[in-house]
């Protein structure tokens, strides 16, 4: 199974809270080193990442740890699901000193399973994107550090929308009216995935409308008008027949967009490349528009970030090693980020100053995410966001009364706040 970090996005927040059922074993895996020594009684550390789908990744990650002095560092590429996995090892007396991870998930920072990693951004902090920073800190103290941004975004063809006289949708309104403007025989306006949207905008129309999942003080932040208002909207698209369904490929992909399928696509930054080379300059992009008084712009943001594990033998030496891969080297930062596949720098810093990302569509698309981006937080648990998913799904394709499907996702989602912070 190979696995792209565009995959981050699609299923972020997905691996918390598993009920784990097989043996922990297996899930693993063995010659963790923790414990050991390297050569000369150097620090030997494991070092687990997830598999990543773009060439050149696994060996850019070892090429790193080649480079390191303080320790001997073993990277270990991990198939198949990586967040049992990982969540697995953190219960066991062997697995990763250093791990990457989505989170980490409530859980682990309560189980005292993951190390305080707060004093490796004592300088840095503010230098990092706040948003994909906010997920990976509880109670002010942060439990992992920041690799990459991954973020998502409209994609739309000028040529179609000049011909059709249709402006660039900057509200709702307006992205509703354009996709049914630009639907016509043989192309459809807007593409949000195969199935109409609600697997990957999340909480994105939300945002949207001014509002949030859940507030910075634990409470649920879409209790309110304006949310039943927001997704309402997203219907009119389903029954105009807007919305492209059954492509040959998912969301993810964007060749829907540049097989001139939709004049319109959400997608995310990792496809711009093969879109500039398909279509030159014959495309524009967009944050999820805004609706109402309210209401901004909104791009959802993630990061992997990078742990340590509470049960290392050597968390210290690990700490060290992190603070000099994901805060001091820069340069590795920015080759990761930008040679294998097509991602923001963690750093503010680095996002503004590299070169392939401060012209054209990319230069915008920072912009975008640094100054509208949202990550979903800690504590917008599997359970909430599943009830969420399934009333969006029914409010998009069967036109079911937003105001009656929220009325239930709110009460689940309090429901697990309650359970959340009873573990306190």
């Amino acid at each position: 199974m190979s696995i792209s970090r565009r995959r981050l996005l699609g299923t972020f927040g997905a691996g918390a809270g598993l009920t784990l059922t097989g043996g922990l074993t297996a899930a693993c895996g063995s010659n963790t080193g923790r414990g050991s020594d390297g050569e000369g009684g150097r620090p030997l550390l494991a070092h687990w990442y997830h598999q990543y789908g773009e060439p050149g990744t696994e060996q850019a990650v070892k090429r790193y740890a080649d480079a390191y002095r303080k320790a001997d560092v073993q990277v270990q590429w991990r198939p198949g699901n990586y967040d049992q996995q990982t969540a697995a090892a953190l219960l066991t007396a062997s697995g990763p000193d250093v791990f990457e991870v989505n989170g980490p998930t409530l859980d682990q920072i309560r189980g005292r399973q993951v190390v305080d990693l707060t004093d490796l951004l004592s300088e840095a902090k503010d230098d990092f994107n706040p948003a994909v920073l906010a997920p990976k800190t509880h109670e002010g103290r942060i439990w992992a550090v920041p690799q990459v941004v991954d973020m998502q975004l409209l994609y739309y063809r000028k040529s179609m929308l000049e011909k059709a006289g249709v402006e660039p949708p900057r509200t709702l309104d307006a992205l509703v009216d354009a996709a049914k403007e630009l639907t016509t025989g043989d192309v459809k306006g807007l593409f949000l995935g195969n199935d109409g949207g609600p697997g990957v905008l999340g909480g994105t129309p939300l945002h949207a409308a001014g509002l949030e999942l859940i507030t910075t003080d634990g409470e649920v932040g879409f209790d309110d008008p304006a949310a039943a208002r927001t997704l309402g909207k997203l219907h009119r698209l389903f029954a105009d027949k807007s919305l492209l369904l059954g492509a040959p490929s998912d969301w993810s992909d964007p060749a829907a967009f540049t097989q001139g399928l939709t004049a319109m696509q959400w997608s995310g930054l990792w496809a711009l490349p093969q879109v500039k080379k398909a279509l030159g300059d014959d495309f524009g992009v967009l944050p999820f528009p805004e609706d109402g008084a309210h209401g901004g712009p909104a791009v959802p943001v993630g990061a992997y970030g990078a742990a340590v594990s509470a049960r290392s033998g050597h968390r210290e030496a690990a700490k060290e090693y992190v603070k000099w891969l994901w805060v001091e080297r820069t340069e590795y930062q920015e080759d990761f980020a930008l040679t294998y596949g097509f991602h923001i720098p963690a750093r503010i810093s680095l996002a503004r100053r590299a070169a392939k990302l401060r012209a054209g569509a990319a230069g915008e698309a920072v912009g975008y995410a640094t100054d509208h981006g949202h990550a979903e937080p800690l504590l917008w648990t599997p359970a909430s966001k599943t009830a969420y998913q399934d009333a969006l799904s029914r409010i998009i394709k069967s036109g079911a009364s937003p105001e009656r499907e929220l009325r239930s996702v709110v009460r689940r989602t309090r429901a697990e706040l309650r359970r959340v912070q009873k573990k306190r």
